[in-house]
C-alpha cells in the first residue's frame, strides 16, 4: 500500500488519492497492489460495482490475477452476488481473511452453523472477529453466547449496532442494564437505533412476552 497515498484517503481528500491511484497505475498497469488499493477505496466508498470491473479490468493485466480473487469475492459480497463469492473463496487457500470473508457469506445465505464453524476457526481475532462471532451466535439464537462475544469488545469500541444487540441480549435478564445499552445505541446513531428497533421488533416482543412483562418494557 502506498502510505503517501492513503495518508491522503485517512485525511478525508478522497478524490485526490483515488486520482493518485489511478496515475500509478496508468505509469504500471501490471502492479498488483495499486489495483488493491483503489478497489479497497471504493468498497469503502459504497462503489462495490466499479471495485468490481476495476479489479475484473486488471485480471487481464497483472502478472499473477490469482492476487486479485480475495478482493473479487469481498466485491462479490457486497453486491450480494453470495454464490460467486464462495466460488472465488474457495480459489485460495482458508488462511484467516478467507475464513473471515466465508463466515460473512454463509451467515449472509442463513447457513449459521457453517459460519460459525469458518469464524471459531480464525487464529487471529480481534474486535471485528468478535463482532461477527457475536452476529453469528444471534442467528443461532443463543443470546447469551453471543452477548459473551460482544461483551469482549471494549466499551470504547461499541458502536451503535453492538450497543442495541448488547441491549437485545440483556432484554430478558436484567431490564435496566438492556435499556443503558438502548439509551447508548441511540444517542449515538439515532436512525440505526430506529432501524434496529424495527429490525427486531418481534424477538423484543417475544422476550417481553416470555417474562410476562407487556410492551411498556420496551425501548422507547
Amino acid at each position: 500500500m502506498d502510505q503517501k497515498i492513503n495518508q491522503l484517503y485517512e485525511a478525508g481528500k478522497v478524490n485526490e488519492a483515488i486520482h493518485a491511484l489511478i496515475g500509478k497505475i496508468d505509469q504500471a498497469p501490471k502492479q498488483t497492489d495499486n489495483y488493491l488499493q483503489l478497489a479497497t477505496y471504493l468498497l469503502d466508498q459504497g462503489s462495490a460495482e466499479q471495485a468490481q470491473e476495476l479489479l475484473t479490468k486488471a485480471q487481464g493485466l497483472v502478472d499473477d490475477p490469482q492476487d486479485l480473487t480475495y478482493d473479487l469475492a469481498v466485491c462479490d459480497y457486497a453486491l450480494g452476488n453470495f454464490d460467486q463469492a464462495l466460488a472465488r473463496l474457495a480459489q485460495i487457500p482458508d488462511d484467516d481473511l478467507t475464513m473471515y470473508q466465508k463466515a460473512l457469506v454463509y451467515l449472509k445465505l442463513g447457513q449459521s452453523s457453517k459460519a460459525l464453524a469458518y469464524a471459531l476457526s480464525i487464529k487471529q481475532t480481534d474486535d471485528r472477529v468478535r463482532e461477527l462471532i457475536g452476529d453469528i451466535w444471534l442467528a443461532l439464537g443463543d443470546l447469551q453466547a453471543a452477548k459473551a462475544s460482544y461483551l469482549q469488545i471494549p466499551a470504547a469500541q461499541r458502536t451503535s449496532k453492538l450497543n442495541f444487540l448488547l441491549g437485545l441480549t440483556c432484554f430478558s435478564s436484567d431490564r435496566e442494564k438492556a435499556e443503558s445499552f438502548f439509551a447508548k445505541s441511540k444517542a449515538q446513531d439515532a436512525k440505526y437505533y430506529q432501524k434496529a428497533k424495527d429490525q427486531y421488533e418481534s424477538l423484543l416482543k417475544l422476550l417481553s412476552q416470555q417474562k410476562g412483562q407487556d410492551r411498556q418494557g420496551e425501548p422507547k
